[in-house]
């Protein structure tokens, strides 16, 4: 495959580790000392090469929908730039950040990295010679974690319902790392296959009775286990005590107090009654005062409306037989079925410019669609 002329230019006798396609013929090419990211001609941008040295202090990810933005700082020149559609975000990091371990010098020469790994804030990277990790926001920075393979003594798998603890011991030193079920098996396996073959050994077991010591089994005994969370509440709660269950005291006092004319005397409740019965009086007149006058609300509304409508067909010439058919006085005159000629005129020179329209539609839909496509591949 050929590489663009302004590429070339801009290698300056670099050779291309690997090459990745932004769509259409835009590409993403990585040397050993640069990501260079090259544009085709398109309607929004001229043909362009623009490269970023792989000696950054920092380098973050910032994804949308659509496209994510490649972020390198350096400690001089500040930030840098550039986006790439989203569908290809892992295919483009995992050259870039081999590239930026190299330009740091975390990874030796010859020193290849199989494969990048991303669980929210924790970055993995597997390499041929060690492990990397790192913890936060950005995808690597200087707070990086690294774990030699000359100097691992024991690996071991812990599996869970959600996740998987991956149990490296480094020099005697257990360190766990977490991983969602769904990407587990994937490093489980590249993580034992690179460390089977810097170690030249065939199976977990073979490995870990090669790599490790003395001090391992001490080691862990002495480590703790935290656990991953609280403990469930109990869904059983404790008996209640006796002071809340229900005795014949408190029984007998609800009884009694069930009848509210219990305590009060006879002049009292005839009193109360003669309210009561007054109050209930009035408001039965008060409720068929107001049933009455809405009836005759009703029966006005009714009488206007009939007058209404009698009014309209007298006004029209029409009338209601009273048998749901019409006068035949009502039924309407023939109509003309000769055509009109500036009518057809009209019509013809409208088809004319619908389809004309229609055309200019279809050239405006394809330079929308080639704009859409250059947006997405990260312009």
């Amino acid at each position: 495959m050929s590489v663009p002329g302004i590429v070339t230019a801009t290698l300056d006798g670099e050779e291309i580790a690997a090459r990745v396609s932004l769509g259409g013929d835009d590409e993403l090419f990585i040397t050993p000392t640069r990501t260079i990211v090259y544009r085709s001609d398109g309607l929004l941008s001229d043909e362009s090469a623009d490269d970023y040295p792989h000696d950054a202090d920092r380098l973050t990810l910032s994804e949308g929908r659509r496209k994510t933005k490649f972020t390198l700082e350096y400690a001089l020149e500040g930030e840098h730039a550039f986006t790439v559609p989203s569908s290809v975000t892992d295919e483009v990091l995992h050259p870039v950040l081999a590239g930026v371990l190299s330009g740091n010098g975390i990874t030796d020469p010859g020193e290849t990295v199989v494969k990048t790994y991303r669980f929210s804030e924790l970055t993995l990277i597997i390499t041929s010679e060690r492990l990397v990790k790192h913890i936060g926001g950005a995808v690597w920075d200087e707070d990086y974690e690294e774990y030699r393979f000359e100097d691992v003594t024991n690996l071991d798998f812990e599996d869970g319902s959600v996740a998987t603890q991956i149990v490296l011991t480094v020099d005697g030193r257990p360190e766990r790392i977490k991983a969602p079920n769904e990407e587990a098996n994937d490093l489980r396996e590249r993580l034992k296959r690179a460390l089977f073959e810097y170690h030249d050994v065939g199976s977990l077991e073979e490995l870990n009775e090669s790599v490790g010591d003395d001090n391992e089994d001490d080691s862990r005994e002495a480590s703790v286990d935290f656990g991953s969370g609280v403990d469930p509440l109990d869904a059983d709660p404790p008996e209640p005590d006796d002071g809340d269950r229900d005795t014949p005291a408190r029984n007998s006092a609800e009884t009694q107090s069930t009848d509210p004319l219990a305590d009060s005397g006879s002049d009292g409740t005839a009193a109360a009654g003669a309210g009561r019965q007054s109050n209930t009086n009035d408001g039965v007149q008060a409720q068929w005062a107001q049933a009455t006058e809405k009836a005759t609300r009703d029966d006005s509304d009714s009488a206007a409306t009939a007058a209404t409508a009698d009014s309209f067909f007298e006004e029209t010439g029409e009338a209601d037989t009273g048998d749901g058919t019409d006068d035949p006085a009502r039924q309407a005159e023939p109509v003309t079925t000769e055509p009109d000629p500036e009518l057809i005129e009209r019509l013809e020179a409208l088809e004319a410019a619908v389809e004309r329209q229609n055309e200019i539609i279809e050239q405006q839909g394809e330079t929308i669609e080639q704009l859409i496509a250059e947006l997405r591949q990260g312009r």
